[in-house]
């Protein structure tokens, strides 16, 4: 038996004492988590039979629901309730005279960068992902060691980073630091997502930025293997992107993941019939992918043998290129209004 009110009396009792997103999300993971509550209750709903299995389940999915509902308002509380914070502690009216609002030429409009993230943050909060960050500046350490990067490796040369006089810190060169991070403060199993802008001494052209935005994605969990980050990926891009879009997955190298792979779609603006930006070939880059390596387990300070996982990077300004037609990536950061005027009003 589901011992629904009890459940969820004692959930509403917790909440009300958590205050903070991190506290809520590991709140969430006890209840509805492989190894949560309500575990136990999908171990029993195997042994019934069909008539019982029916009613169980439905009783089970209700309750899921509900506790699913509680969480949401709870997170939105705490993010209000940080807002009205920030708020009260701002010296400046922030309003605006109903007139002005009114007139369209002083009316705003969210960056394509600006839809994109929080587009893809609402859509991995939904998958039960948690949303990390971490700091633009690196040491050595985390932004290549760690990573499984060797000494000798182009990618450390002065020609591809930005470094800084004392050879030991640099601006991040691409978002896989944070999964040092996060595997040194979390306690797996756990899955993340982190938005960040990073840096590369490249030269600037149509597709290439010096300061571009990352998204990295990790999942580490026990038996993960290539099968889990293909569904995963597929389910991703037909999410983002419309279930008719295809993708391929060709083998890459990255030495932070092994095997390595890179996954292509299908080109947005000739829808795989070939053009000159996806260079007549039909197919565009998404992704870099792989399952994590096990140097890279061991930096983060998990066991290889216990622990496996795999992790992806997509390109934040292209994945706004690919939804919004944008052919040229340096007008994403040009500050031209002819081109920021063009998305939704607000």
């Amino acid at each position: 038996m589901i011992e629904q009110e009890q459940i969820l009396q004692e959930l509403t009792g917790t909440l009300a004492d958590v205050e903070s997103e991190a506290s809520l999300f590991q709140l969430k993971a006890s209840y509805l988590g492989k190894s949560g509550i309500l575990q136990q209750y999908n171990t029993q709903l195997k042994n019934l039979d069909p008539t019982e299995k029916k009613e169980f389940g439905q009783k089970l999915n209700a309750v899921k629901q509900t506790i699913t509902q509680l969480f949401e308002a709870k997170l939105q509380a705490i993010i209000q309730k940080e807002v009205d914070k920030k708020l009260s502690q701002s010296a400046y009216d922030t309003s605006l005279r109903a007139e002005l609002i009114r007139e369209k030429r002083h009316q705003g409009g969210y960056h394509p960068l600006t839809l994109v993230k929080r587009e893809m943050e609402d859509l991995f909060y939904s998958m039960g992902f948690t949303i990390l960050d971490g700091p633009f500046v690196e040491d050595e350490f985390h932004n290549f060691t760690a990573l499984n990067i060797p000494a000798d490796h182009p990618a450390r040369d002065m020609q591809d980073t930005f470094w800084f006089s004392d050879k030991i810190h640099c601006l991040r060169t691409h978002a896989s630091p944070i999964e040092i991070r996060a595997m040194q403060e979390l306690s797996p199993p756990f899955k993340f997502i982190a938005p960040a802008k990073v840096f590369r001494n490249e030269e600037i052209d149509a597709s290439h930025e010096s300061a571009f935005h990352q998204i990295e994605g990790m999942v580490i969990d026990k038996n993960i293997g290539v099968q889990h980050m293909i569904y995963f990926l597929d389910t991703l891009v037909q999410e983002i992107l419309g279930k008719e879009t295809k993708t391929r997955l060709r083998s890459g190298f990255f030495p932070f993941v092994e095997p390595g792979f890179e996954l292509d779609v299908t080109c947005h603006l000739c829808h795989g019939s070939g053009c000159s930006f996806c260079k007549q070939s039909g197919w565009i880059e998404f992704c870099g992918c792989g399952l994590t390596h096990p140097n890279v387990l061991i930096a983060g300070g998990l066991d290889p043998e216990e622990w496996s996982g795999f992790a992806f990077g997509l390109g934040w300004d292209r994945f706004a290129m690919i939804r919004y037609g944008i052919e040229d990536i340096r007008h994403i950061q040009s500050a031209d209004l002819r081109f920021s005027s063009q998305f939704r009003i607000y």
